[in-house]
């Protein structure tokens, strides 16, 4: 496939090694899809700390503003990159003595905190792993490649993580336990995907600066951050529309998980069936989503996403009424969640390439690290409160008066980005923000 995209030598080379890199961490994702699930059910863990497990995702992005700094006096960002991979990745093993009764992880168990301490670690790399990602293909592919080598990858990463996640779902079914192995094996291979991302050629073009100290360093870098902000105004707009997005989106993530728990009682196999099939329809939807990007203003491109979460979440709201379902190899199939599963496909196709790389289409190649990092530092920042707020608001209105509020964000965002198009200057305005 790659002779056939008409690449160069860096770009076929680098292409191998992300490609590679992408197949490996579906794998982890796959047996993550099911995580929140088997802390609910195997774990037997509350509500409430559930939301915290999806909570500790994104909070880690916080600390971008002083990583950023120290980031940029890394010399070798690809070995640090290897050892970011060991030192998060390794505690995962300590579920291999997790116990395999229920009585033992019943109520507040010390297993429960055991097991978000070590999902606490484990996220913690992201902040390093996601903007490096960014740095390292920009520097390797051409702009008209960019989106659509990231998404031929994306697309196999998908294909890993709906296979490797319903044959996880068909496990758990047959033993609730099987996570205690299953998840350090994922880890290791976490491990082997990171370092081939490690092996992508980079050399940074601007030379590292690190005379002033680290704290006015850091300072400085949250300055640029600040600016950049400030005068970009349409990555500005495009901030601020995600942050309304990703309100909404991480109030309902983990209400949905709840929902299908306790309401639908749906099994592992029909949890693994809902996200595989969305993830069959993102597969197909990524090439076009990829090329898409690449043409479009990502503004525009992002009213597509937004709409997509919109649907999905009105068609969750209508299965409280409409609950007809035929149960097919154990499968519990909802009528009406088949419109869930094509609207969920349309964004879990859509918002990979606009979450990953839709900042660096505000930037030049150096500065892709820097946007991205802003980018999750804000993920980060709502993440403080989305999950649990969503969580009270659910358990204290009700999934209508969640499902309300979360449509109003995504509407207010949609209303952000068609002004901001129509209104603004173009992407490539303001690139040289310092």
């Amino acid at each position: 496939m790659v002779k056939l995209l008409g690449l160069n030598n860096e770009e076929r080379y680098a292409f191998r090694l992300h490609l590679g890199f992408a197949i490996l961490e579906g794998v982890m994702l796959g047996v993550l899809a099911l995580n929140e699930f088997v802390f609910l059910r195997s774990l037997n863990g509350s509500h409430f700390h559930m939301g915290f497990l999806f909570q500790f995702k994104m909070i880690a992005f916080l600390f971008l503003i002083f990583l950023n700094e120290f980031l940029k006096r890394i010399k070798n960002r690809r070995k640090f990159l290897r050892w970011t991979a060991i030192f998060t990745r390794l505690p995962v093993f300590v579920l291999l003595l997790f116990p395999h009764t229920q009585p033992a992880s019943s109520g507040n168990s010390i297993y429960h905190f055991i097991f978000l301490a070590v999902f606490l670690i484990y996220f913690m790399g992201s902040p390093i792993v996601k903007p490096t990602i960014n740095l390292f293909l920009k520097a390797n592919y051409r702009h008209a490649n960019f989106g659509k080598l990231y998404g031929y990858a994306t697309s196999a990463n998908k294909v890993s993580m709906l296979v490797v996640t319903l044959l996880y779902g068909l496990l758990l079914d047959y033993d609730i336990y099987a996570y205690t192995y299953i998840l350090p094996a994922a880890g290791l291979l976490n491990i082997v995907a990171i370092f081939l991302l490690a092996e992508i050629p980079y050399s940074p073009k601007k030379p590292m600066v690190a005379s002033a100290g680290f704290f006015q360093g850091v300072r400085r870098s949250a300055l640029r951050m600040f600016n950049i902000v400030r005068y970009n105004k349409p990555y500005r707009d495009f901030e601020l529309s995600f942050m309304l997005y990703g309100f909404a989106f991480m109030m309902t993530v983990t209400v949905i998980y709840i929902y299908f728990e306790d309401v639908l009682q749906l099994n592992y196999s029909s949890m693994a069936f809902y996200r595989n099939a969305y993830n069959i329809l993102a597969i197909v939807f990524l090439p076009f989503f990829g090329k898409l990007l690449g043409n479009i203003d990502p503004r525009r491109y992002a009213l597509i996403t937004y709409s997509s979460v919109l649907l999905f979440l009105i068609t969750i709201a209508l299965s409280q009424v409409f609950q007809t379902y035929t149960v097919v190899w154990g499968i519990q199939i909802y009528f009406i969640l088949l419109l869930y599963i094509f609207f969920r496909g349309a964004f879990a196709g859509s918002m990979p390439l606009l979450w990953n790389i839709g900042s660096a289409y505000f930037c030049q190649s150096d500065d892709a690290d820097i946007y991205q990092s802003i980018h999750l530092s804000l993920t980060g920042l709502r993440s403080l409160l989305a999950p649990v707020l969503g969580v009270y608001f659910y358990e204290t209105y009700g999934l209508n008066f969640t499902v309300a509020v979360s449509s109003f964000l995504l509407l207010a965002a949609m209303v952000l980005l068609i002004f901001s198009y129509r209104k603004r200057y173009g992407i490539g305005h303001y690139k040289n923000v310092s």
